[in-house]
C-alpha cells in the first residue's frame, strides 16, 4: 500500500476555497431568496441567512456595499442578491458576500420610498394641522426648480398669463443626481432666511422614479416640514408621488397646475371687486336716501316750523314755577309772623312803641329774607332759561342760515321742501342770515332720484 503524506486542515481547506474562487458558476451569482436571522454589525455590515423552502445558506454584506442600500432589509423580506461564494478558511465554512441587494418584486427605491414614508407619517410630518395656508394674493411667489427645464418655462407663463402683478423670485436649484438633496435643501434654506416671498413652489418635470428621487430624501422632506413660508409641491406628472408631496402644504399635479394654486386669476379678481364696489355703492346710496327722509321728517315737524312755540311753553312753565315759589313764600312769611308775634306776646309785656320797633326790625329782616330768596330764584331762572334758550337755539332751523343756507317759502310763508310744490312765475321768498330776498320762478329742474 503507497503511503501518502496526510494534508493539514488548512491546506484542505485553502484548495477547497481555491476551487470555489476559480469556479465562474460562483462568481457574479444572482440568487433569490428568504432573509433569516439579519443582524448589523456595530461597523456596519450585514450578517443574514438566505434560505428558501429546501436549503439555506449563510451570507454577508460588508459595510462599504451595505451603506449603500435605499432601504433597511428585515426579517423575512423575499430579496435578490449579487455577489459570489466563497469559503471562510478559519470557521471551515462557505458563504455568500454579497455586492447588491434589492427586494423581489418591488426594487430597492420603491422600498426606500415606502419605508421612509411610513416612518415621517408616524414622526405626524403629514398631518394636517401642520399645513401652512396658502396666501390668496401673493405679492410675491419663489420658484425652487431648475433654471433650464421645461417645469421653469411653464410655471413662469402661467403666473404671468393669470397675475402679472405678482413678482417671481427663481432659486435655482439641481433636481437629479447625488447633489440634488442638498441643492434643493440650500434653496428652502436661503428662501426662508431672505423672506421674500409669499409662497414657494417646489418642484421639476416628469420623469422615472430615479430622475424624482431627490424629493423621496429625507432631507429635503424636513426642509419643507421646518419652512416658515408655505411651500407648493410639483414634482412630475400627476400620477407621479413622492415624499415631498405627503409633508409640503399643498400639493399640485404637475407645475402648471403649482402655478394655477400659487396666484390668482386677474380677471377673476377684477370681477369680484367690481361686485365689491356695487354692493358698497348700493348700500351707500340706501343710507343716503334714509338719512334724507330722516332729515325731511325734522324739517316737516311742527317745532321745527313753529320755533317760537316751544320757547312759548317754557316761558309759561317758568312764570309758573315763579307764582308757586311766591305763593310758598308768602305762606311760609305769614306762618313766621304769627310764630313770631304768639311768642313775643309771651314773653315780653305790651308795650305799643317798643311792639311797633320789634315788628319793623321783625319786617326788615324778613324783607331781606325774602329779597334774598327772590335773588337766588331769579338767578337759577335765568339759568334755566340760558340752558333752555341755548338747547332752543339748537334745534332753531333758521340758525343753518349762518353756516351759508338758506330757506325757501311762498307767498303765505310756508316752507317748501320740495319742487313739486313751485310753479312756474311763482314768486317766493328767499330767507338768509341777513335779510330776504323776493324772487320768481323762471324754470324747474327736477333732479333723477
Amino acid at each position: 500500500m503507497e503511503q501518502r503524506k496526510p494534508l493539514t486542515v488548512k491546506a484542505l481547506t485553502k484548495y477547497i476555497k481555491l476551487k470555489f474562487d476559480y469556479d465562474k458558476n460562483l462568481q457574479h451569482l444572482l440568487l433569490k431568496g428568504e432573509l433569516s436571522n439579519v443582524k448589523r454589525h456595530s461597523r456596519g455590515h450585514l450578517y443574514f441567512t438566505l434560505k428558501d423552502d429546501e436549503a439555506q445558506i449563510n451570507a454577508v454584506m460588508f459595510a462599504s456595499a451595505a451603506s449603500h442600500l435605499e432601504f433597511v432589509p428585515t426579517e423575512g423580506m423575499q430579496v435578490i442578491v449579487k455577489g459570489h461564494i466563497t469559503v471562510y478558511e478559519a470557521g471551515g465554512s462557505y458563504s455568500m458576500y454579497v455586492k447588491e441587494m434589492t427586494e423581489d418584486g418591488i426594487g430597492n427605491l420603491y422600498v426606500a420610498f415606502t419605508q421612509l414614508k411610513e416612518r415621517l407619517e408616524a414622526e405626524g410630518l403629514f398631518e394636517a394641522r401642520f399645513k401652512q395656508k396658502i396666501p390668496p394674493y401673493p405679492c410675491a411667489v419663489g420658484v425652487i426648480t431648475s433654471p433650464t427645464g421645461a417645469a421653469i418655462r411653464d410655471i413662469l407663463s402661467t403666473i404671468k398669463r393669470r397675475f402679472p402683478l405678482v413678482n417671481v423670485y427663481v432659486y435655482p436649484a439641481l433636481v437629479q443626481g447625488e447633489q440634488a438633496e442638498a441643492s434643493i435643501i440650500s434653496c428652502i434654506k436661503q428662501a426662508n432666511a431672505m423672506n421674500l416671498v409669499d409662497t414657494l413652489i417646489v418642484g421639476r418635470g416628469g420623469g422615472s422614479i430615479e430622475d424624482l428621487w431627490a424629493f423621496n430624501k429625507e432631507g429635503v422632506a424636513r426642509a419643507i416640514f421646518e419652512s416658515k413660508i408655505p411651500i407648493i409641491s410639483a414634482v412630475g406628472h400627476e400620477t407621479d408621488f413622492t415624499i415631498a408631496d405627503f409633508v409640503a402644504d399643498y400639493r399640485a399635479p404637475t407645475p402648471t397646475g403649482a402655478a394655477e394654486l400659487a396666484v390668482p386669476n386677474l380677471p377673476d379678481v377684477l370681477r369680484h371687486l367690481n361686485q365689491l364696489n356695487a354692493r358698497l355703492n348700493h348700500n351707500f346710496n340706501l343710507q343716503l336716501s334714509q338719512k334724507k327722509d330722516r332729515l325731511m321728517q325734522l324739517c316737516n315737524h311742527y317745532i321745527m316750523k313753529n320755533p317760537s312755540a316751544l320757547f312759548e311753553q317754557r316761558v309759561m312753565y317758568v312764570d309758573q314755577l315763579s307764582e308757586k315759589l311766591n305763593y310758598i313764600l308768602q305762606d311760609q312769611l305769614a306762618k313766621s309772623q304769627t310764630k313770631w308775634w304768639t311768642l313775643h306776646h309771651r314773653l315780653v309785656p305790651f308795650d305799643p312803641k317798643l311792639n311797633v320797633d320789634q315788628a319793623r326790625q321783625c319786617l326788615q329782616l324778613q324783607d331781606q329774607q325774602l329779597r334774598q330768596l327772590m335773588l337766588q330764584h331769579l338767578s337759577q331762572s335765568k339759568q334755566d332759561y340760558t340752558v333752555l334758550l341755548t338747547k332752543l337755539e339748537l334745534l332753531n332751523p333758521l340758525s343753518i342760515l349762518k353756516k351759508g343756507y338758506s330757506v325757501l317759502t311762498n307767498e303765505r310763508e310756508e316752507m317748501i321742501t320740495t319742487v313739486h310744490e313751485i310753479s312756474v312765475g311763482q314768486d317766493l321768498l328767499i330767507a338768509l342770515d341777513d335779510g330776504k330776498v323776493r324772487a320768481s320762478v323762471k324754470d324747474i329742474e327736477v333732479s333723477e332720484s
